[in-house]
């Protein structure tokens, strides 16, 4: 396997134990796939859900220019959903998955 790989199994395997989620498996490599190099990155890699920062990055970056997204409230709403999900407990939240969650509570799995 390679390194990408086990890394999507690490992030379907959390999505199974954490969040009790059984993941579209082709999806969740697409969309590991569209975060590019950024998976192999410690810091890159997760999204800090107190980080307002960190936030916007993942909606002006992610939901902005990838999913197509310009309503500011419908994407602040719908990453508080992902973020309480995913839930305070959960320090680690990787990127791929966030990204999946977004994609599958607003329905835009035809984006990837």
């Amino acid at each position: 396997m390679s390194k990408r790989d086990d890394l999507i199994a690490k992030y379907a395997e959390q999505m199974k134990d954490k969040l009790s989620i059984s993941p579209d498996m082709d999806l969740l490599r697409k969309i590991t796939i569209a975060c590019g190099p950024s998976i192999y990155n410690r810091d890159a890699s997760t999204v800090a859900g107190t980080d307002q920062s960190e936030l916007d990055t993942v909606k002006n970056g992610f939901m902005t220019k990838r999913l197509g997204m310009s309503d500011d409230g419908a994407k602040s709403a719908a990453l508080a959903k992902v973020m309480d999900t995913y839930g305070k407990s959960t320090r680690t939240k990787y990127r791929a998955v966030v990204y999946y969650l977004l994609v599958k509570d607003l329905g835009l799995e035809g984006k990837f």
